[in-house]
């Protein structure tokens, strides 16, 4: 599959290996929502185009990933893009609204809504992803790999009912209560598009895919075992299951489930080769309950990236070291926040490098 696309040969897959478990010669490092506001090249593509405009035109995606590759030493790039762009192509408008972030103006309120959804075609209607993805692969020439990602489909189930971030996930939440089955079927629906939408993401290029369960931090370890690990368990199983029977090489995939330090042991049997972990996991926890075989990512809080330089330096070799080198991925606990100083991204960068 990868020949018929003629890409570059790699020249860093550090990643690749971490990911894998083979030795690196340095401990790899990229950052969540690297491509982003705080840069003021991204911020000069924003002032002339909309949010989403950039998702779905291939050379300005490619662009803004790209941007964070020419400031600094990482050793990953991720397509840039968005989760909720699996609701839009179910049919639902998403508005990017400055200083609130994404807004659904007709969220799902009842389970008669969920007829209005059109799951059929999903796939094909986020095809601008896959040319993204592909375009991305020639324009890195081979420097590092490129990382393609989802939302998981209780983060996703959320952002539809909420209608927009939510401090609470009260109504989410209330559907699972309130309308258990219809609740499943929501589910459902979202983890198979996952799956066709991880496949052509693999297929366009993307060398290492990551889940995103970002609002898991709202259920309890209860709630996140029944409403949460099924579907996560069932979107690796099958994209795996796609992938070889079309004889295409497995790529290595990443769970992050914000706010789930509670089952990492749990997510260790989920089928990913790497649970990335926000800032409130101890790694030499983290480690003693996923075991020795599974790769970890993470996990500086983004905050700390307003500390002084020496600061940043100092926490994120300490983080390093207890880490390791082996099977680990260095990285923030969550995406970098858009006034973080350009600084702070060369010294954690560096930091991370020099640690081990």
């Amino acid at each position: 599959m990868k020949d018929s696309k003629n890409f570059p040969a790699l020249k860093n897959d550090n990643v690749l290996k971490a990911a894998r478990g083979e030795p690196v010669d340095r401990v790899p490092v990229w950052v969540m929502r690297q491509a982003g506001r705080y840069l003021p090249e991204f911020q000069e593509v924003r002032k002339e185009h909309d949010f989403f405009t950039v998702c779905r035109t291939p050379e300005l995606a490619c662009e803004v990933t790209m941007q964070p590759l020419r400031r600094f030493d990482l050793d990953a790039s991720i397509i840039f893009s968005d989760i909720l762009v699996i609701p839009q192509a179910f049919g639902m408008t998403v508005e990017m609204h400055p200083g609130v972030g994404p807004v659904f103006p007709e969220p799902l309120q009842t389970p008669a809504d969920l007829a209005k959804l059109k799951p059929e075609g999903a796939v094909e209607r986020l095809s601008y992803v896959g040319d993204a993805i592909t375009m991305m692969r020639h324009m890195l020439d081979g420097k590092v790999p490129l990382l393609g990602f989802t939302g998981a489909p209780w983060t996703l189930m959320g952002y539809m009912i909420e209608g927009g971030g939510s401090k609470t996930m009260s109504k989410a939440k209330a559907w699972l209560k309130n309308y258990t089955d219809d609740s499943k079927k929501l589910l459902d629906m979202l983890a198979s598009s996952i799956v066709d939408y991880l496949e052509m993401q693999v297929k366009a290029g993307a060398q290492m895919v990551q889940v995103f369960e970002s609002s898991a931090e709202h259920l309890s370890k209860e709630e996140f075992l029944t409403w949460c690990a099924p579907y996560l368990k069932d979107i690796a199983s099958k994209l795996k299951q796609r992938l070889s029977e079309q004889n295409i090489p497995l790529v290595p995939m990443t769970i992050f489930a914000k706010g789930a330090g509670h089952s990492l042991a749990e997510q260790a049997t989920f089928g990913y080769d790497v649970i990335s972990l926000d800032w409130t996991v101890d790694p030499e926890e983290a480690r003693k309950q996923v075991g020795p075989n599974i790769t970890l990512q993470g996990n500086l809080d983004p905050q700390d990236l307003y500390k002084t330089p020496e600061e940043i330096r100092e926490l994120a070799t300490t983080m390093v070291r207890k880490f390791g080198k082996t099977r680990y991925i260095a990285n923030l606990g969550h995406g970098i926040t858009p006034q973080t100083p350009i600084v702070s991204m060369e010294v954690f960068v560096d930091a991370v490098h020099k640690a081990l």
